[in-house]
């Protein structure tokens, strides 16, 4: 009877000691899902691929891009003036572009991301930026590269987003995805278009529309949108010798 006695009041105490263990064990796991700091490492980024971004403050690809909109600037004002009066526009180019843009208001949906992405892909001759400009990496705006009739990737994706947005595709709906060719070693750039909740990235390196879900060999790095420039912090470059623009686009 002793010993039970003394049996059971030591479990009593084991017990009592484990759940003052489990105490802060419970706290800290709910503190971990609930409190502000940790609660946003389970969120689900909105950004293509799913992944956190941060906004850059400086920096080459930044300067680039913010180069890219001041000369966009000026080409959407003549957008607006030939498509207020066509018969009277001067640039053969503006024409084009904006019959692209027709035919993407023409349709809805996904219909419309294809019908953009399939007449660009056909409008623009790949090329590369050293053999046209003798510099590794330029960047032309859609009105540009038309005149040209060839560009590279970033070309491409640059002339898809002012022409998705102009046929009515939200801002908060269009990227421009830079990503690192696992395979191939080299950086490059595709539109991605949020549609139902899905983004699709539109590549001139082919027709179909690839869910950014179903994208294996390549690691994105950088996301450009109407805000700016921001750099993927959930997948780190392969290198620092990698990172664009030192190392260009295709």
């Amino acid at each position: 009877m002793g010993n039970s006695l003394r049996s059971l009041a030591l479990r009593a105490v084991m017990l009592g000691f484990g759940l003052a263990l489990a105490a802060p064990i419970a706290e800290l796991n709910a503190a971990s899902v609930l409190s502000p700091g940790p609660a946003t490492l389970l969120r689900k980024s909105t950004e293509p691929f799913g992944l956190a971004t941060s906004l850059l403050a400086d920096g080459g690809l930044r300067d680039k891009w913010l180069g890219v909109r001041r000369q966009l600037a000026d080409e959407l004002v003549q957008l607006a003036a030939c498509e207020s009066d066509r018969a009277e526009c001067a640039s053969p180019e503006a024409l084009r572009f904006l019959a692209i843009v027709d035919a993407g208001r023409a349709r809805s949906g996904r219909a419309r991301l294809g019908e953009i992405n399939r007449a660009i892909n056909l409008a623009i001759r790949p090329g590369s930026d050293l053999a046209t400009y003798g510099e590794p990496d330029v960047w032309a705006t859609p009105l540009a590269t038309f005149a040209r009739g060839s560009g590279d990737c970033e070309d491409y994706a640059i002339a898809k987003f002012v022409a998705l947005g102009k046929a009515g595709v939200a801002p908060e709906d269009l990227r421009i995805v830079v990503m690192h060719d696992l395979l191939g070693d080299e950086d490059h750039a595709v539109v991605a278009a949020r549609l139902d909740g899905h983004w699709l990235t539109l590549d001139n390196r082919r027709m179909a529309m690839i869910e950014d879900a179903d994208i294996r060999r390549f690691r994105p790095t950088f996301v450009i949108d109407q805000n700016g420039v921001s750099r993927y912090v959930d997948a780190p470059l392969v290198t620092e010798a990698a990172w664009w623009p030192a190392a260009g686009v295709n």
